[in-house]
């Protein structure tokens, strides 16, 4: 593992030099005949999405070490995945290891009980066993995804979410998370030794309330089909639901309109934060239509970057789609300098005017007055509210012959802090 790290930053390296001599060698044909060869077009392009595969392949490899650390760290129920059973394998080579409470031999009894209720609803399942699948479950009636189970979608979300990586996420008990905008501040003034003092204003506060919306899923499967299956069915399930709703959760934190689902940050109107109006979101032009300007292209980055406050730039990330990402390693400042760098360090975006790059595939696309990149501190301007977690209802009863399993996550988003997130808009002022 650690030599595929070191293999995927060493072409990562090469890749990148590379592409950093075929693009001078465009940009100097730019300038002498107004346009650049279609060959060296292809080369910079070719070159351009290399680097994109050793991002990958980096980030691939980075990732594969994370997920055996995280299972090594916890004990997961319902078949075991590759993950999993390499970890398992690396587990039971260390003598007396124990998951928290559960030993190896518990974790393989829990697992063989859970995936017993999914695939016969414990049917034949001793006293010892249903008890034990009912650990965690909700008041109102049910039996939830046991922990593991739920930690191994939660991952999955995590992983394929970049609004996850970088806002605040909490979980809560209730219907909404309520908290308090303080946006004014006191008065005062200078005064004499002996003038009277009159009085000055105090200040106000006003207040946000983010919603849960209820996400579900609800596929089904033949009870023979799980009887006889030859490969896990629950857990190819659970996978493909983690991926479902990963996707519409990361649409609705950067789209969504707010009506039974996250309101996303690019859905706000243009303005600049302040007492009066809150909630608008500063947009500056990238200084041509659909496009960066022809002159200077990255002063338009740089006006992005410190039109935020100086107090949200040390937790700071550019957010954008791939493509848009493309477009900008192609540029270079005054001094001849590219303004996007690859991290070594493994974050697979690379760095832009020193600050981490997220790839956001939601983000729009560079177009006529698109909102293509964002910059900010999203960890204190956009709130994730997450209730409780997955649950998964089994139901035998009421489609027969097919076994339903009802999933269901409520989950809400949206802007807190207005003045900690900017917007590049594709036009020209």
């Amino acid at each position: 593992m650690t030599n595929d790290i070191r293999s995927a930053v060493y072409d990562l390296g090469r890749a990148f030099e590379a592409f950093k001599e075929a693009n001078d060698q465009r940009l100097r044909e730019i300038e002498r005949r107004g346009s650049a060869d279609p060959l060296t077009e292809m080369k910079v392009n070719r070159l351009n999405a290399e680097i994109t595969r050793a991002l990958d392949s980096a980030d691939a490899a980075k990732r594969r070490v994370d997920q055996i650390e995280t299972a090594l760290h916890r004990s997961p129920v319902g078949g075991g995945g590759d993950d999993w059973k390499e970890a398992e394998a690396f587990m039971l080579e260390r003598k007396g290891f124990i998951s928290g409470d559960l030993g190896i031999d518990a974790y393989r009894q829990y697992k063989n009980a859970f995936r017993g209720y999914l695939r016969k609803n414990n049917a034949g399942s001793g006293v010892d066993e249903i008890k034990a699948l009912s650990v965690g479950s909700d008041p109102d009636g049910g039996y939830t995804v046991t922990p593991d189970m739920s930690g191994r979608i939660a991952a999955l979300v995590r992983e394929t979410s970049p609004m996850r990586q970088v806002a605040n996420v909490i979980t809560i008990g209730t219907d909404a998370l309520e908290g308090i905008h303080d946006l004014n501040e006191a008065t005062s003034g200078w005064v004499g030794e002996t003038e009277a003092r009159t009085e000055t204003a105090a200040p106000k506060i006003g207040e946000y309330r983010i919603p849960v919306h209820e996400q579900y899923a609800e596929p089904r499967a033949t009870q023979k089909l799980l009887d006889d299956s030859l490969f896990n069915i629950e857990e190819w399930l659970a996978q493909k639901i983690a991926e479902r709703l990963a996707r519409m959760e990361n649409e609705s934190f950067i789209h969504g309109n707010g009506v039974k689902k996250p309101r996303g940050f690019l859905t706000y109107a243009a303005g600049t934060p302040g007492a009066s109006a809150f909630d608008v979101i500063e947009q500056l032009p990238s200084g041509a239509s659909g496009a960066f300007a022809a002159e200077d292209p990255g002063d338009a980055l740089i006006n992005l970057v410190y039109a935020l406050k100086s107090a949200y730039r040390e937790k700071a990330v550019f957010m954008m789609k791939r493509s848009t990402l493309a477009e900008v390693r192609k540029l270079k400042d005054g001094n001849d300098n590219y303004l996007w760098q690859p991290d070594f360090q493994m974050q697979q975006g690379g760095t832009l005017l020193g600050f981490n790059v997220i790839e956001a595939e939601d983000m729009p696309a560079i177009g006529t007055d698109s909102l293509s990149i964002a910059f900010g501190d999203f960890n204190a301007g956009y709130q994730i509210v997450d209730r409780q977690g997955i649950r998964i209802l089994r139901d035998s009863f009421t489609a027969k012959p097919y076994v339903k399993f009802y999933t269901t996550k409520r989950v809400g988003g949206d802007v807190v802090n207005f003045e900690a997130i900017k917007l590049m808009k594709f036009s020209a002022s």
